[in-house]
């Protein structure tokens, strides 16, 4: 790889959204660094597509998964300028249903995985993103966050709860970093992925509703972070991607 090349770390990128943003980073000029808790076959097979990548597993609930994620993959090739935390987990319980989502172990995992994963990992890969300012381009964090943490939505109370704590982790971390650090999140609504194949009313609601009238698709979504990772400004920013259905 060339000297100047920038190196993106996407967790939770051998699907979905996840996997859309691995492409455009690395069809934008990246080295990209994979990875899932599973999927270990289709993430090989990604990192062999790409003209430059590598593919790492890990359990992003265990603290010592994390250590070891970012410790391979700052081994790569020796630098980090761009960390996208996409991996995220959910869980579907009716919000008028509070008995059911009352469990401390259901919010333990939630808050786990969606905010204090996040959180490590920007810690554990802060040298080296300060090192990437060094070298002109301030490094980058994009957190994948959901509209669920914006407005009083979403598939259950303790999953939007988390969302809407990664957005001010998000600021906290933009106002704390800056300027070495920028750190800005994306915020979509209802994306089309297999996982939303057959929601139904949620599809409805976006295709009457939203101006745009569409769900979003992981390649619109991989556009945003691309425009972030390119941006030399933007911090702090919490992104709405739900196609203007907020304005409805």
């Amino acid at each position: 790889m060339s000297t100047d090349q920038r190196v993106a770390l996407i967790t939770g990128s051998t699907s979905g959204i996840g996997a859309a943003i691995a492409r455009r980073l690395s069809a934008d000029g990246f080295a990209v660094i994979l990875h899932s808790r599973s999927s270990a076959a289709v993430g090989k097979k990604m990192a062999a597509e790409l003209p430059l990548a590598a593919y790492i597993q890990a359990d992003l609930a265990l603290e010592k998964e994390r250590i070891r994620l970012m410790q391979e993959s700052l081994t790569l090739w020796g630098r980090l300028d761009v960390l996208v935390n996409n991996a995220g987990i959910s869980r579907v319980i009716a919000h008028h249903d509070l008995a059911a989502a009352a469990s401390s172990a259901l919010w333990h995992e939630l808050n786990e995985i969606n905010v204090v994963a996040p959180f490590h990992l920007v810690s554990l890969a802060e040298t080296a993103l300060r090192e990437a300012a060094t070298r002109g381009r301030a490094g980058c964090v994009v957190n994948i966050s959901s509209h669920a943490g914006i407005r009083p939505k979403g598939a259950s109370i303790p999953y939007a709860a988390s969302k809407a704590a990664l957005n001010h982790v998000t600021r906290l971390l933009a106002l704390s970093l800056g300027p070495a650090i920028r750190v800005n999140a994306v915020a979509p609504g209802l994306v089309d992925t297999p996982l939303t194949a057959d929601w139904t009313s949620a599809q409805e609601l976006w295709r009457t509703r939203a101006p745009m009238h569409r769900a979003a698709r992981p390649e619109d979504i991989a556009a945003i972070v691309a425009m972030l990772a390119a941006s030399d400004y933007l911090t702090g920013e919490i992104l709405l991607a739900d196609g203007g259905l907020n304005l409805t």
